[in-house]
């Protein structure tokens, strides 16, 4: 198999798959290109409502195509992961991270760009640049700062050891952990569940919980609220005891 990202898109519910299983799905310099103008697509999809980023096979990323970090390629290459970080980061969508086994460098720097982070019980986790004497992304280190907090950024970023999924949940890497046999399961109701929600309030939710609140998107937010059905759709459904159908937005969810 060539080096692809793989799209899925089964209900409400789009599936990126990392595959590159001969470098055991380590992202090259064209997979981290393509990745931007996929996400686009993906946002521009009404009927898209959930993404889920994970890799082919029983590995879910294992960083950079080392071969791809030599001689003038190396600026380049960083600079492409940065994008596609912010890339991910920045898609207005809940997106969800499912990893099994390894999650390590760029794979753990597209994982944190996630919302949500599931993982096996045998995953295991690693933010790498140390080994190679790379200096990790400003950007970069300030996401994985704000997940896990500046003790744990900096063991992982000083040691460039891998962590186990348990560590991983205590220190706040991941969410939840499951046994492998019941990931899939978890994460198909979990989707289903994100899928019933409010977009409105996913959306809004998303930028204020990334630190965007200044007083212009506050005021697009309450504009946006102000001229949604949703808030009336969510008590009547509720006061009717039934499932709620949220309507917002009308087209492509732009920012």
């Amino acid at each position: 198999m060539n080096p692809a990202l793989l799209v899925d898109v089964a209900g409400a519910t789009a599936t990126v798959r990392i595959a590159n299983p001969a470098k055991r799905n380590a992202m090259t310099l064209g997979m981290w290109r393509e990745l931007p103008p996929l996400l686009d697509r993906l946002a521009a999809d009404p009927a898209v409502r959930v993404l889920v980023l994970t890799g082919e096979g029983d590995t879910f990323c294992a960083g950079a195509d080392i071969s791809a970090l030599t001689g003038d390629n190396a600026a380049p290459s960083q600079e492409l992961a940065v994008a596609a970080e912010e890339a991910l980061a920045a898609f207005p969508k809940p997106a969800l991270a499912v990893v099994r086994g390894h999650c390590v460098g760029g794979g753990c720097q597209l994982a944190a760009a996630c919302d949500l982070r599931f993982a096996a019980e045998g995953a295991s986790f690693g933010v790498t640049p140390a080994r190679l004497g790379i200096v990790y992304a400003a950007s970069s280190t300030r996401r994985l700062v704000d997940l896990v907090g500046p003790a744990t950024a900096k063991y992982l970023l000083f040691s460039a050891e891998l962590i186990d999924a348990g560590r991983a949940l205590r220190t706040g890497l991941v969410d939840e952990v499951w046994p492998e046999g019941e990931l899939d399961a978890r994460v198909a109701e979990f989707t289903r569940i994100l899928a019933g929600r409010s977009q409105l309030t996913q959306a809004a939710a998303k930028e204020f919980a990334d630190g965007r609140t200044d007083a212009e998107r506050i005021a697009h937010w309450t504009a946006q609220a102000r001229a949604s059905t949703d808030t009336a759709e969510g008590v009547a459904a509720f006061l009717e005891r039934r499932q709620p159908r949220f309507r917002w937005p009308a087209g492509p969810v732009r920012a």
